[in-house]
């Protein structure tokens, strides 16, 4: 039999009244709290950097290949590419992509009686995968698109309309700014949508409407584009496949991933990490704190328990590990209940979304939730891990006690 463990599972599930038994439950109950705390932190900011990413990812794929311009800006017109089978078909050639779609960009002015509101016009053709796109769609419906011709459709964001004051089917007149100097030529569309992202770069700059109009515009033929967005199937793999394309590209091409054209977007959610790190490290203190203050109160009250077992012959390793699997007994109940309170507050922040963000600072207006099940792992076994070996220090308490004066003492 295990004596220590018999006699640990005996103190713990006492039911005499006493002080220890407050600061037992004082100890659970910190216990609880830090392992729901970390729990909770991890899905939150996981969600967090999720959902901004994903936003991203949808609105502008993964990867950008794009005719080679040094000193291009991130949001501006891009110089024309012609259409390549090699690029369109690395799909099936790289392992890990997803789709590979075209596009171009034209400066322009949309102008009603009342304002005008500048937009980077972005054109899709009718074979670009809507779908990613669809959480974004608030109102009406993406473009239709002719056989011929192009759409006299547009889908605005809803920061653009609030500006020109437009509903759906409304009509705009639409002035493109020509690179050549040229007068600024005018289309009359129709508000066919309304997205939101919530990511103000996007929402208060981009329009959506045909690549064909943009074509003609510019006078190119039906085979350039300004270049292609690849989606993949995993971000993780975003360099490795990068290179991969790279390689393959025609001489004055380029490709970058999204972390290179949005580098401060990316950096500010990368900063997360130290955030969530930082809350864990004091979550992990506060629960080893109350833990350690709560063997020494059950060492010094159980004094005579400790004195009698030295006179009937129990080592001080003995009688150290009892104090030891009663306060891995308080561990181990404080992270079930941690775990069972965190995942509570999950679920219940994922069915009825009670916390909400004001999403022209946070890019979304509520709490997402991301449970990555080794972190969760993780963080249970390194709490009890840590807290065990911490707690060795307040049991060394019981080498100093002498049976004597341990039996006298009240």
């Amino acid at each position: 039999m295990n004596i220590a463990g018999f006699i640990a599972r005996k103190v713990a599930f006492n039911n005499q009244q006493s002080f220890s038994r407050f600061i037992i439950r004082l100890a659970i109950a910190a216990t609880t709290i830090s392992v729901a705390a970390m729990i909770l932190a991890l899905a939150f900011t996981n969600g967090f950097q999720s959902a901004i990413s994903q936003k991203i990812f949808n609105f502008w794929g993964h990867i950008r290949v794009q005719h080679y311009e040094p000193s291009k800006s991130v949001i501006s017109e891009e110089y024309p590419i012609d259409r390549n089978d090699t690029v369109e078909q690395l799909k099936q050639t790289i392992p890990g992509i997803r789709g590979i779609q075209a596009y171009a960009t034209k400066n322009s002015i949309l102008k009603t009686e009342e304002s005008l509101e500048g937009v980077l016009f972005k054109g899709i053709d009718r074979f670009y995968d809507s779908v990613r796109l669809k959480s974004f769609l608030k109102e009406g419906r993406w473009m239709n698109y002719p056989d011929s011709g192009y759409s006299n459709e547009i889908v605005l964001s809803a920061y653009t309309a609030g500006q020109l004051k437009l509903k759906l089917n409304d009509p705009i007149l639409i002035y493109f700014i020509q690179n050549d100097g040229s007068p600024p030529r005018a289309r009359k569309l129709t508000v066919s949508g309304i997205y939101k992202t919530g990511i103000e770069e996007y929402d208060k700059l981009i329009a959506i409407g045909d690549i064909r109009l943009i074509q003609r515009l510019n006078n190119w033929t039906a085979d350039q584009v300004g270049g292609y967005e690849v989606f993949l199937e995993n971000q993780e793999d975003m360099d490795q496949i990068n290179e991969a394309i790279f390689s393959r590209l025609p001489m004055l091409w380029n490709s970058k991933t999204i972390f290179e054209i949005y580098p401060n977007i990316f950096d500010w959610l990368a900063l997360q990490d130290q955030t969530i790190g930082i809350t864990l490290i004091i979550m992990i203190i506060v629960a080893v704190l109350n833990l350690i203050t709560c063997l020494i109160i059950l060492v010094l009250e159980r004094t005579r328990m400790v004195g009698i077992l030295k006179a009937l012959g129990a080592n001080d390793k003995t009688i150290q590990q009892i104090f030891l699997y009663h306060g891995a007994l308080i561990t181990l109940l404080g992270i079930v209940l941690g775990n069972i309170l965190g995942f509570t507050l999950l679920w219940l922040q994922n069915k009825f979304k009670f916390i909400r963000l004001p999403e022209d600072m946070y890019y979304i207006d509520k709490a997402e939730i991301l449970v990555i099940p080794w972190q969760i792992l993780a963080v249970n076994f390194g709490t009890f891990l840590i807290c065990l070996a911490v707690l060795t220090i307040p049991s060394l308490i019981v080498r100093n006690i002498q049976p004597v004066k341990a039996i006298q003492f009240k």
